[in-house]
């Protein structure tokens, strides 16, 4: 077909004013079918017998959602004529009554989508978390979090363990350094993190982490530092490997009493105090130290826990 002949099919699509009305509310928002006969106040043989029009002639595109079908005006892949037929034809009926009526339709069929949700969630506020949980899971916002960090970062696990906040963070940054001391942690970590090509995994002390100074951006401790003798020494150096500015985030038990954790599970410390906490970061070097107790899980069964976020300090580390 030529320019000149494809130029004439348009124009004879566009000839009809119901046709070009449809259009101009096509470019604003999708609609179904039944929205558009609500804006145009026409009935849906009519609506559907104009949409298979411009469908055929390729002026709207479609899309399933659901049971639903939304129609939008289609022009990207148009050419630079049509685009600018379709621009002289818009500025022409857009100064219409009828145009304007449809605009003012259009917002009410708008409002009802809006009203229908919030009516949706006005009757399951009450079980809107359970129902959030089982459609989607308990970890839905934790798994989204980590899309906060700066994806050219190169971060710090420390004292991965099996490899699980490795795997959480490892899709959102440029590196992960993995450290462990354990050998059948790290054999379990690296099969969890075997498709994290960015994933280093690496044997090591937290207390001479096998990590170059100013390495990492950022380092997590999760749940850690209650198992090492001397706290404040791993902290040190995790100042050490970070870079002046870099953010350390420590997640620990608060102070409890259940001594067997010592003999079952070859804890060292019975939690740290917010206190504790504040003064083994400032000693190791970090300022800004920012302490947080964690909502009780009443389906878990150890101690209270707590989240510690502190900056490495522009000067030396003490000690």
């Amino acid at each position: 077909m030529t320019a000149t002949a494809a130029i004439f099919d348009d124009l004879t699509t566009l000839a009809d004013a119901t046709r070009s009305r449809m259009l101009l509310l096509l470019e604003r928002h999708e609609l179904t079918v039944t929205e558009i006969c609500a804006v145009l106040q026409l009935p849906q043989s009519t609506v559907s017998r104009h949409l298979k029009t411009l469908a055929g002639a390729s002026w709207v595109g479609s899309r399933r959602d659901g049971t639903s079908r939304y129609y939008t005006l289609a022009l990207d892949a148009r050419d630079a004529a049509t685009r600018r037929l379709w621009s002289l034809l818009r500025d022409q009926v857009a100064g219409t009554p009828g145009a304007d009526q449809d605009a003012r339709r259009l917002s009410g069929v708008l409002a009802r989508r809006q009203s229908k949700s919030e009516q949706f969630f006005a009757s399951a506020a009450g079980q809107w978390d359970q129902l959030r949980d089982e459609l989607f899971g308990r970890g839905l916002v934790l798994h989204a979090i980590p899309a906060l960090l700066d994806p050219s970062w190169t971060i710090g696990d420390l004292g991965c363990g099996t490899g699980a906040t490795s795997a959480a963070i490892a899709p959102f940054v440029s590196n992960v350094i993995a450290v462990d001391r354990s050998g059948e942690m790290l054999q379990a970590a690296r099969r969890r993190l075997k498709s994290h090509s960015n994933v280093d995994v690496r044997r090591g002390d937290l207390a001479s982490l096998p990590i170059e100074d100013g390495e990492l951006d950022a380092a997590f401790a999760m749940l850690v530092l209650h198992h090492v003798p001397d706290p404040g020494g791993v902290l040190r150096d995790a100042a050490r490997v970070l870079r002046p500015g870099g953010r350390i985030v420590i997640c620990d038990m608060l102070p409890h009493d259940r001594e067997e954790y010592k003999k079952q599970m070859g804890h060292v410390w019975l939690g740290f105090a917010d206190d504790q906490v504040g003064r083994l970061l400032k000693d190791a070097g970090f300022v800004n130290t920012h302490v947080v107790s964690l909502p009780i899980d009443t389906e878990a069964k150890g101690p209270a826990l707590f989240v510690a976020s502190a900056v490495k300090d522009s000067l030396e580390p003490r000690g």
